[in-house]
């Protein structure tokens, strides 16, 4: 199709999306029937105007045998697409922007196939547009289906560092009172802080050694960084020995925060970044909730250090599986594009068989590294960028306010001290502790389901209105106008309502709000200033509570008061643009450099094309009742 005809998709769009939401219907299945017809191969060709100025990218993915310019079928140019769109990073609750993309590019290329079709009818039409929609947002769909074993114990091995940062958030709290008793509450102030205090370090200290070292090599560093320190905290002689232990843990922590989630997102195919996003974070609330069952049993003076001696065993195992972590192929090719290791590591963790194959997900990587890299070199460069032009500017403080308030509104003031707070509240304090855990647990799997649904503003708002009034409840219950027991519901309530938005959205806006190429910058300084928040709550809220005694939730409440004035007011909504939007903006990308040449095919208005149009019809009826019903399969 000539680029003029491309253009006039902008003026010939519906309103309405064409494409459906990709639900749960068996898409394996359907990916089977998809073969049967073809696939997104047999409707055209995607083919460059002429080679992309991209150094880096093989022959083979823009230049054909015979010299002209290579094409792509119309599902490897929607990879191109996610590729270049999705931030290399894993992130809770990015599934959202993965389907809008493949819905857009779906639409997109079904109209130009449509348009491109000579002598169709107007059933053809909608007949062609409907079939060629499913099929490539199928294929799209399918590397979300299909993983393979080496990919899957990459994963899993990359997530137990996030296992260990939620562990060790939690492992120090129900020992508290057993742990070298007669401290002061300074230094217990000192062993609490001393976690987050070192992870702003490890988390500068991660992102540099990735880059110049590889993802892989930062992910055993930070093994080994965790096994050190929870050796010493195993083996602690005195209060002192924890401190230093807690500081080397937390480091580990921040190391592993920085570069797990942009390994995965550099493993995984674009529509599993999302998935792995949750998994990294149900890693850490699972780390928090495994801490607080041990503690029931092993919260006592005799058995302590066992609760610590998790931390080596857990880094022993990552050690003993290293060979299996691989290393991340976008590194390796963005220092070499003609990587042979990185085209091997491709093979394995997409199961692919050809050498073709092979080369164009090459490209599609090459492809989306140079769509996300900045003019800028250095993270002080790519700052100034972003400060320097205002739209930006004002997306970097609402994710650095939202960041704050994050830590400010006290949530780890429960996850460090809930153990002394529901002392005198209820009888067994480690009980309430764990019930928190649980909740904590549930709270972010019911995010997931409400990530999709609702605005990312109003998932704010309602979890800092929320959370404040559960503040207000708390202050009533400990101050005895009611019942205590109103007390341990109020703390839930609290942590359900955080878990809801301002736990998972400071992070998602950052890769909704930002470009891709500025999110690595973005997420590293959210990542600093979370840390550090969290430094100062930890080693101030026990003073608080000595200070303000049953009104020490007061201050969270006013930091939750201005989170919500702030969100009303000033923070915009970040939950994207539509399919609809992106489409249109794909249309202006590739209309000068891309041209289709279709299959022509005469279509068939007989029963079983007639068939097909009303089964999509029914299946994307299916699927929106299921999304509005709540019942839809987010993890695919």
């Amino acid at each position: 199709m000539p680029p003029s005809e491309q253009e006039s998709l902008l003026r010939k769009k519906n309103d309405k999306s064409d494409v459906t939401n990709g639900g749960t219907f068996d898409k394996i299945a359907r990916s089977v029937s998809v073969g049967a017809l073809g696939g997104s191969s047999s409707l055209g060709t995607f083919r460059f105007s002429e080679t992309p100025d991209v150094k880096g990218i093989p022959k083979s993915y823009s230049i054909s045998l015979d010299g002209r310019t290579e094409g792509l079928t119309p599902t490897e140019l929607g990879r191109q697409e996610l590729y270049e769109l999705i931030p290399f990073t894993a992130v809770f609750g990015l599934q959202k922007k993965e389907r809008t993309i493949s819905q857009a590019f779906a639409s997109y290329a079904a109209d130009i196939d449509v348009m491109s079709q000579q002598n169709l009818s107007q059933t053809d039409i909608e007949s062609r547009r409907s079939r060629t929609s499913m099929i490539i947002l199928d294929e799209l769909e399918f590397d979300a289906v299909l993983v393979t074993t080496p990919l899957v114990c990459a994963i899993l091995l990359a997530t137990m560092s996030q296992f260990l940062v939620g562990y060790n958030t939690g492992v120090i709290n129900a020992p508290a009172n057993v742990i070298f008793k007669g401290h002061s509450t300074l230094l217990w102030s000192i062993v609490v802080a001393a976690f987050p205090g070192g992870a702003p370090f490890g988390a500068g200290a991660g992102g540099k050694l990735a880059d110049s070292r590889g993802r892989r090599a930062a992910l055993l560093m930070a093994t080994w960084i965790f096994l050190v320190g929870g050796l010493i905290q195993t083996f602690a002689l005195d209060m002192y020995s924890i401190i230093v232990a807690r500081f080397i843990i937390g480091f580990a922590s921040g190391f592993s925060s920085a570069v797990v989630p942009i390994y995965l997102g550099e493993l995984a195919p674009p529509t599993l970044r999302g998935t792995l996003g949750t998994l990294t974070q149900f890693a850490l609330v699972i780390g928090i909730l495994v801490s607080n069952v041990m503690g029931l049993s092993f919260s006592t003076e005799s058995l302590w250090r066992y609760l610590f001696a998790v931390t080596p065993i857990t880094c022993v195992i990552q050690l003993a599986l290293a060979p299996f972590l691989f290393e991340s192929p976008r590194w390796l090719l963005g220092r070499d594009p003609s990587s042979l290791k990185a085209r091997y590591i491709i093979k394995q963790l997409r199961g692919l068989r050809y050498d073709h194959q092979v080369e164009t997900e090459v490209g599609h990587f090459v492809m989306g590294g140079a769509a996300q890299k900045t003019e800028q070199t250095s993270k002080k460069g790519v700052l100034g960028e972003m400060l320097g032009r205002s739209k930006i500017r004002l997306l970097l403080l609402s994710a650095l306010v939202l960041q704050m308030a994050q830590q400010f509104c006290g949530i780890n003031a429960v996850f460090y001290y809930s153990t002394d707070f529901f002392d005198g509240v209820i009888e067994n304090p480690s009980i309430g502790t764990t019930i928190v855990g649980v909740v904590n647990v549930i709270a972010t799997y019911a995010a997931l389901l409400l990530m999709d649904r609702c605005g990312r503003k109003t998932l704010i708002l309602w979890s800092s209105g929320g959370m404040f009034l559960s503040c207000i409840f708390i202050v009533l219950a400990l101050r005895g106008i009611v019942s205590k027991v109103i007390a341990l519901l109020a703390v839930n309530a609290y942590v359900i309502f955080f878990e809801l938005g301002l736990g998972p959205v400071p992070w998602l806006i950052v890769a909704e709000m930002f470009d891709a190429k500025y999110v690595a910058t973005a997420m590293s300084l959210c990542c600093q200033l979370n840390f550090s928040c969290n430094f100062i709550v930890g080693l101030g809220y026990p003073f608080l509570n000595q200070w303000l005694d049953t009104l020490s939730f007061v201050p969270f409440a006013v930091v939750l008061a201005f989170t919500f004035v702030y969100t009303l007011f000033i923070l915009p909504e970040t939950q994207g643009t539509t399919p609809e939007e992106l489409a249109a903006d794909m249309v202006r990308r590739n209309s000068r450099s891309i041209t289709y040449e279709p299959n022509m095919v005469k279509e068939n208005s007989g029963e079983i094309n007639e068939e097909w149009r009303k089964a999509m019809e029914q299946l994307m009826k299916e699927e929106e009742n299921e999304q509005q019903a709540s019942t839809f399969n987010h993890g695919r």
